[in-house]
């Protein structure tokens, strides 16, 4: 069979896979059901096939960038004139995320240092509370274990996505994205919509990529599809079966990275990893009850503000809520450039100091 097609094939199995997990876990009434179930199916059988084979399978970066494009442009069709009078008192927001970004950073390390037992390089850079990427390769700079760091992060981002639809379930009674983005469109979703984000999907992650800001692909549809709503040359409308597909491919993107990983690895990472984010999840929710005494923010949207989980992700979890997602991804890029930003500082102050030795 031709290699093509063996990856096509196998594409195709992983989505249908997905897909049934997804199903199985809105029938069950499970939040955010076509990216956690779709998630945990694909990293099953992701898993099973590596230990059996040793083989990785075949997910293209073109189509998960593609649907995270789709989620940007969705984000960004929330934009309205309204929206720009609030951006002058995020301020308090702002501020509280410098000093959320400290404490995150001291917990998870003494979390990762403390209990995992991390050498200290390692254990500073998996605690770091965004940036996988950039936490992988500052942390490799520095002398950590590169694939503890990208396992721990990619395990932070899991657990958050994951513990974020619990809480509001536990809280409000809602599964989160049972009915993902009713609330974004009225009536049917037309032809004329899919057509139109299939061809800004691709001019925005241009955009993004020549802006050569954090999470372009996301950030570049996004700042496309405000403008372009904003200033009323267009009217995007969100359709609710986009969204879930979105999810669907997402989830099956994050499942399959997976594969490299032992269970031993898995089961230590995913231990250390929830006390970690419990920690940090119970001092996003004090810093979000705190600010939403005082905010035109409510609590729901200042809480997934500060929640240290990907930006698409946490994005869609904005979306299926309806609680200011742009708002919510302004959030969380400031928090990763700062962060990303504070590490960088560190590893050359540390290397500068090494140098000097």
């Amino acid at each position: 069979m031709d290699d093509p097609i063996r990856k096509f094939l196998t594409l195709f199995g992983l989505l249908a896979a997905g897909l049934a997990g997804a199903l199985l876990a809105r029938a069950m009434g499970a939040p955010l059901p076509f990216l956690l179930g779709s998630l945990v199916v694909t990293a099953s059988v992701s898993l099973t096939v590596h230990a059996q084979t040793g083989r990785k399978l075949w997910f293209p970066e073109l189509l998960r960038r593609g649907f995270v494009a789709i989620i940007g442009l969705m984000i960004g069709s929330s934009f309205s004139p309204e929206l720009i009078d609030l951006l002058p008192g995020l301020w308090p927001s702002m501020l509280a995320l410098v000093v959320f970004i400290v404490l995150a950073e001291l917990v998870g390390y003494a979390v990762f240092r403390g209990i995992g037992r991390y050498d200290p390089v390692t254990a500073a850079y998996s605690a770091m509370p965004g940036g996988l990427i950039e936490a992988a390769i500052l942390g490799e700079r520095a002398g950590g274990d590169v694939a503890t760091v990208s396992l721990q992060h990619f395990i932070r981002i899991v657990l958050v996505v994951a513990l974020v639809p619990m809480i509001f379930l536990v809280v409000t009674g809602d599964a989160v994205g049972s009915a993902a983005g009713e609330a974004m469109t009225e009536g049917a979703a037309r032809w004329q919509d899919w057509l139109l984000y299939a061809a800004l999907a691709p001019v925005g992650l241009l955009l993004g990529q020549w802006l050569r800001v954090p999470a372009g692909q996301l950030v570049g549809p996004l700042l496309l599809s405000a403008v372009l709503n904003g200033t009323g040359l267009l009217a995007l409308a969100g359709p609710a079966s986009l969204l879930n597909l979105a999810q669907l491919v997402v989830g099956c993107g994050l499942g399959v990275r997976f594969a490299r990983s032992t269970l031993r690895q898995l089961l230590t990472g995913a231990g250390l990893g929830f006390v970690a984010v419990s920690l940090t999840l119970c001092i996003s929710a004090l810093f979000a009850w705190a600010l939403a005494q005082g905010s035109a923010m409510p609590f729901s949207a200042l809480l997934i503000s500060f929640a240290p989980g990907g930006v698409t992700e946490m994005s869609l979890i904005a979306l299926s809520l309806g609680v200011s997602p742009l708002l919510v991804t302004v959030h969380h890029l400031f928090r990763i450039v700062l962060t990303v930003t504070l590490a960088g500082m560190a590893a050359n102050r540390a290397q500068s100091w090494l140098t000097r030795r």
